[in-house]
């Protein structure tokens, strides 16, 4: 029984050592403190490397979409304008109270769109602003008509960011026999 007892007891003492020894070389539990190494070192810095990364593409990907966002906004508006200005073109060009006239029509930016040119009544003038105005798109008519004979010059000019337009009588119907 004795050499039983001297066995445990020593199994024990190992086991115990054994403990110590695996709790002192790997600081089980925060007994022991120890100084990180190269590789925590290193790790620490590509972890800081990586954060300084993803910061700075977030911050280059937010500007990029809203300079994106401000084009579109941008072109989109432009794109509307050209739209306003082929349905007023269409509405006004194919009137039969303004065959005879020859108007010049602009559009700028948001919808507004002025109207120049001679028209022969003034009946056929108050139609060409309702037209216009009746216009999807249009947000306001600038009125410059004038009642008279028409001319019988046309141009279309393009300054800056206005569109202009001139828009040509229809022909008229042939007479009936």
């Amino acid at each position: 029984m004795k050499a039983f007892l001297g066995r445990r007891a020593a199994t024990l003492l190992a086991s115990t050592l054994a403990l110590i020894l695996a709790l002192a070389a790997g600081g089980a539990f925060g007994m022991i403190p120890q100084e990180p190494g190269a590789v925590e070192r290193a790790g620490e810095k590509l972890d800081e490397a990586g954060r300084q990364i993803k910061q700075s593409l977030e911050r280059g990907f937010g500007t990029a979409r809203d300079a994106v966002r401000e084009q579109f906004s941008r072109t989109r508006d432009r794109v509307n304008d050209m739209n306003v200005e082929a349905r007023v073109y269409g509405r006004l060009h194919w009137d039969k109270l303004l065959t005879t006239s020859v108007l010049e029509l602009t559009v700028e930016a948001r919808g507004i769109v002025t109207l120049r040119g001679s028209v022969p009544t003034a009946k056929a003038k108050k139609r060409a602003v309702e037209l216009a105005i009746d216009t999807v798109g249009v947000t306001r008519v600038i009125d410059q008509l004038a009642v008279q004979t028409p001319t019988s010059e046309t141009t279309t000019t393009t300054p800056g960011t206005t569109t202009t337009t001139t828009v040509k009588p229809a022909p008229a119907p042939a007479p009936e026999d």
